[in-house]
């Protein structure tokens, strides 16, 4: 009779565990800092990344091609609007994005004087199964305008896209674009038609927290 009742006892008291543990986890937010399923990253924290080590931020004239503009540095800030719990999707305002030590392979351009990202802020969307999407404000569209000093003198290459899309990694807390199209809106024949975007930050992190490592759950 004592054994029934210490089973029956130990069973009810996994039954609490259970009903204790499983609303906590499903209120894991699809941002935290800490590790997967750690501290929820809060709304209003900026959010910090610049280029991976080793890489680089392209605009090349074709997906897997090697001719265009390099730049060897990069930043992004973005502020967090909504961070619901996991599965879901969190969002931000991508306030800047910056390029810098820029040149170019292509032929007749002397140099790059400026990478230029324009109509920010932007709204980025990140999905709990890593799906990274940056689209404009409403009315809006991607641009970034590439300044080149060419044998004919300075130009324009103004370049623009509907949205673009990324992936978010735990394995190195980066986000990813792998030959975005963006397509010449104007500028010379010197501006390829269309200008693909590469680029991986990592890590990204929490100003508000410590420069903690951001996950997404």
């Amino acid at each position: 009779m004592r054994s029934r009742s210490l089973l029956a006892l130990a069973a009810t008291t996994a039954a609490v565990m259970v009903a204790a543990v499983s609303p906590a986890s499903a209120a894991d937010s699809v941002l935290t800092t800490g590790g997967l399923a750690g501290d929820a990253v809060a709304v209003g924290d900026v959010l910090n990344a610049s280029l991976a080590t080793g890489t680089a931020g392209k605009f090349y004239s074709s997906a897997t091609g090697t001719s265009g503009v390099s730049c060897a540095a990069s930043t992004f800030t973005a502020t967090v609007t909504d961070n619901p719990a996991a599965p879901g999707t969190a969002t931000e305002t991508v306030d800047a994005h910056t390029f810098g030590s820029c040149t170019s392979n292509v032929v007749g351009v002397l140099g790059v004087t400026s990478v230029t990202v324009n109509n920010l802020p932007y709204t980025t969307t990140v999905t709990s199964d890593g799906v990274v999407t940056v689209s404009p404000a409403e009315g809006s569209v991607l641009q970034t305008t590439v300044v080149l000093r060419t044998l004919l003198g300075t130009i324009n290459c103004v370049y623009r896209a509907a949205s673009i899309t990324g992936t978010s990694s735990n394995d190195d807390n980066s986000i990813n674009f792998t030959s975005q199209p963006f397509a010449k809106f104007s500028g010379s024949s010197l501006c390829f038609a269309t200008g693909y975007f590469t680029a991986k930050y990592a890590p990204v992190t929490d100003a508000n927290q410590a420069d903690a490592s951001v996950y997404t759950n």
